[in-house]
């Protein structure tokens, strides 16, 4: 059954009051610096003339997958994509989506042959993009059309000025990761949230979660770098993590290339 008026205004009461209670307690929290020894990574041989080559060509999924989202919105007379959009203005925040996977690549590529706190800025400017994105793409799908579009260009500032922020403080020795992280943590917990309670105009919404669930376990393959790496020498959990990432980029695509509009009698399970 839809929810009525009262019922969504509630809903979305408690997701902006959170909201703003996560940014308050974010800004209370003490300035969180950059670790430097976190450029110093497992995996660091080189290969084919390639510094870190494992960590750089692992970024290549992301080119990919980005390169396929966009070709498929781009392909406007297909019958799947016009399936996948009920407005062709609903295509704009998924288009920063995989511009922003594309741009990943080459930002943690040019970031990992030679890591460093100047150049991990390129690696984060791109994700921060790809985030708010999706997060407009949420709002924009589960909660109204128009706030999710208005609200694509802001979130997308936000995101850029999150890591801009942190860039010049620590040109000044004073850089805050604080916004960063909350762009990147809790873009996705807001994704998930209000997921959970609105649903979805078309089917085959349950691949979102799909998606952030990848990205949940590149995380732990992250802080899993050198016990993975220590299994054989084969491969750094830091260059898995990066295949995961892109594997839950790849579950959006795989989203759109499925999903179809709901009417209204049809109930949007976590169909997948």
């Amino acid at each position: 059954m839809k929810p009525d008026g009262t019922c969504v205004t509630v809903r979305v009461l408690a997701i902006v009051g959170a909201t703003l209670l996560t940014i308050v307690a974010i800004a209370l929290m003490p300035r969180i610096q950059q670790d430097e020894s976190y450029h110093n990574f497992a995996d660091q041989r080189s290969m084919l003339g390639i510094a870190n080559f494992l960590n750089v060509v692992s970024n290549l999924p992301f080119l990919l997958c980005g390169i396929a989202g966009l070709l498929f919105l781009g392909h406007t007379r297909k019958p799947v994509s016009r399936d996948s959009f009920v407005h062709r203005v609903e295509r704009w925040p998924y288009a920063l989506f995989f511009l922003g996977v594309s741009l990943t690549c080459v930002g943690s590529a040019y970031y990992h042959l030679s890591p460093n706190t100047e150049r991990l800025m390129w690696d984060r400017l791109p994700m921060s993009i790809a985030f708010m994105a999706l997060l407009a793409v949420v709002i924009s799908e589960r909660i109204d059309m128009r706030a999710g579009l208005v609200s694509l260009a802001p979130l997308v500032v936000v995101g850029v000025g999150s890591v801009i922020y942190w860039r010049v403080g620590e040109m000044n020795h004073s850089g805050d990761l604080r916004p960063y992280a909350l762009v990147q943590f809790y873009s996705l917990l807001a994704v998930i949230i209000c997921s959970g309670m609105f649903s979805s105009r078309y089917s085959h919404g349950g691949w979102l979660f799909v998606a952030v669930g990848w990205y949940g376990a590149a995380k732990l393959f992250e802080l899993l770098d050198r016990q993975i790496f220590a299994l054989g020498r084969i491969v750094s959990g830091h260059s898995v993590k990066h295949i995961a990432a892109a594997i839950g980029a790849c579950c959006i695509l795989h989203m759109l290339r499925r999903r179809s509009p709901l009417t209204a009698k049809e109930t949007p399970a976590l169909m997948l």
